[in-house]
């Protein structure tokens, strides 16, 4: 197993030793160390070795576990004097990755109930995408526009027009229900009703025998009504009132009725009686 030294890139392209591993990172806390390291052509920040291990871009069966092992033991004694939990974080990660490479190394033997490499390798992507999804959405946040740096409000708000469409869902009964309501507010409360001029029984039997003593033959009963000037209610009165009296004076003996059809003229005659009593009458 091939062994590599531990060192950095200087910027002059020299190779810097180990104590001179420490830098400060744009993304790290002021005086908070990072980790190079070296192993066969590999160079960058453990974080960078752990994304490309679980993309598999690089191929961990060839990378040297013992110069890792040893280039972090290095790193541990360095961290030691500054933060002993974030020396404990890095050696949890330098045992995780000599656990997937021996993972990704060893066949699966048989009644071994644990998750393979290949499983550990996808379940650590989908944690590293939505790690980085969780990144870019911050980061989205981050470069949002800001009120009063990026934006600016206006100094005079406009006013708010509200522009309102009447839309009537009324059918043709609420209409004349609204319609009947509006002309019974105006209608007038108090209806007086005109006393009708009616004849009476009496006035129609009377007028009925006098008429009938000068005719002899049968005559219609509308004519009795030629000679009286009636508006068209009193002559509907006239005439019930004369057949009422004509009845009478058929269940009498005095007078004949008659009725060739169904709403034809009635006509009427004077018996023999009708004569003698229009005679005492008159006498």
């Amino acid at each position: 197993m091939a062994v590599s030294d531990a060192h950095t890139g200087g910027k002059d392209g020299t190779r810097v030793p180990m104590d001179t591993l420490w830098q400060n990172e744009a993304g790290r806390g002021e005086g908070e160390p990072s980790l190079l390291i070296d192993v066969q052509g590999f160079e960058g920040p453990l974080d960078l070795l752990l994304h490309l291990a679980r993309n598999q871009r690089v191929d961990l069966a060839r990378i040297s576990v013992l110069a890792l092992a040893e280039q972090y033991l290095g790193f541990v004694e360095q961290a030691r004097a500054l933060r002993l939990e974030l020396a404990a974080d890095y050696l949890v990660m330098a045992a995780w990755l000599a656990y997937l490479k021996s993972k990704l190394l060893i066949p699966k033997q048989q009644g071994d109930d644990g998750a393979t490499g290949e499983e550990l390798v996808a379940s650590l992507q989908f944690r590293l995408k939505r790690l980085e999804a969780m990144r870019d959405a911050a980061a989205a946040l981050v470069n949002r526009h800001r009120l009063g740096r990026d934006v600016f409000p206006r100094g005079m708000p406009e006013m708010v027009v509200v522009d309102r469409a009447s839309r009537f869902s009324a059918t043709l009964y609420d209409l004349l229900s609204a319609y009947a309501s509006q002309r019974q507010r105006q209608a007038v409360s108090q209806v007086q009703i005109e006393k009708r001029s009616v004849w009476s029984l009496k006035e129609a039997r009377t007028a009925l025998v006098r008429l009938m003593g000068a005719v002899g033959d049968w005559v219609s009963l509308d004519r009795f009504l030629i000679d009286y000037a009636l508006s068209p209610q009193e002559r509907a009165s006239a005439l019930a009132s004369s057949f009422a009296a004509s009845l009478e004076l058929v269940r009498e003996g005095k007078l004949e009725v008659r009725q060739n059809a169904p709403f034809e003229p009635i006509y009427m005659r004077a018996t023999r009686e009708l004569d003698e009593f229009d005679e005492d009458e008159n006498a």
